[in-house]
């Protein structure tokens, strides 16, 4: 009702304000319904990435079956990829609402890490392996999980890439089963990302902004190459309930889909670099 994969392909920058009015519903519905409850306010930070997957699934559905018509329809790698892009802003806009909305959330609730407790230490296990649980306590969250083996610095930007990699491959085999499931892993990025830069922030809305750039200069190559990959899947996943696989359709789609596989662990390459190299350099 609120956005139709059409209209959000002719206006993607739109998106943005459905991702951040899903986001806020989600958390609120989160914090009035769950906060409360002694067994799953533990769990509150999944409970808040599964009501934004159900809002987001109609829409991602719908724009995928779109995508999967527009490979019958059209012939031409550059021409394709000009088509699919619209639906990739669409989506990384969507994606950019999630986080603006997560991120300021994470500050303006007093309780924000309580919220956000699976994203903290999901953050603190990725930057901070080796003093886990002090990370952990810092930002209020108690009764954590096992610390992991600490990372040298050499280890990098292979570990970045090898877990942007093995995100993408979830993303795609998820799409592949689930069609817009894929959504699922991406919210849940989203909010860990958030929880990252209300952390970098240190819980002033002044300094959002910076945060929100901070992680965005790699991010939005990394973000483009994950939904380019659940959009791969996704068109897959169309594709093999509307025809035969063995149809001569099926492997121009099939094609395509591999394509922008292609594209994706290209980007996926590119953002570990920024990662590694030039974020550092400026923040």
């Amino acid at each position: 009702m609120l956005v139709n994969p059409k209209k959000a392909e002719r206006s993607p920058w739109e998106m943005f304000f459905i991702g951040a009015f899903y986001a806020t519903v989600s958390l609120l519905l989160v914090k009035w319904i769950f906060s409360s409850d002694p067994v799953l306010s533990k769990y509150t930070g999944i409970i808040v990435v599964t009501f934004c997957v159900m809002f987001s699934i109609p829409f991602i559905y719908y724009t995928f079956k779109l995508e999967e018509e527009k490979d019958l329809q059209i012939t031409g790698f550059k021409r394709l990829l000009v088509e699919h892009d619209k639906a990739l802003f669409a989506f990384m806009f969507l994606f950019m609402g999630f986080i603006v909305a997560f991120s300021f959330w994470y500050i303006v609730f007093p309780s924000g890490n309580q919220n956000f407790r699976a994203q903290i230490e999901t953050y603190c296990m990725i930057n901070k392996p080796s003093h886990f649980d002090e990370c952990v306590s810092e930002y209020g969250i108690e009764h954590v999980s096992k610390t992991t083996a600490f990372l040298t610095a050499k280890e990098k930007i292979v570990n970045i890439f090898a877990n942007n990699i093995y995100v993408l491959i979830f993303t795609l085999v998820f799409s592949l089963i689930f069609g817009a499931g894929a959504i699922f892993i991406l919210a849940w990025n989203a909010s860990v990302i958030s929880a990252a830069i209300g952390i970098f922030s240190k819980d002033n809305l002044i300094t959002l902004p910076l945060g929100l750039a901070r992680y965005m200069i790699h991010g939005i190559p990394e973000i483009g190459a994950y939904f380019a990959g659940a959009l791969a899947g996704g068109i897959i996943s169309i594709a093999v309930i509307k025809h035969d696989v063995h149809s001569e359709k099926f492997w121009i789609i099939l094609q395509d889909s591999l394509n922008l596989v292609i594209i994706s662990v290209v980007l996926l390459f590119v953002a570990a670099l920024i990662e590694v190299f030039i974020t550092p350099a400026i923040f």
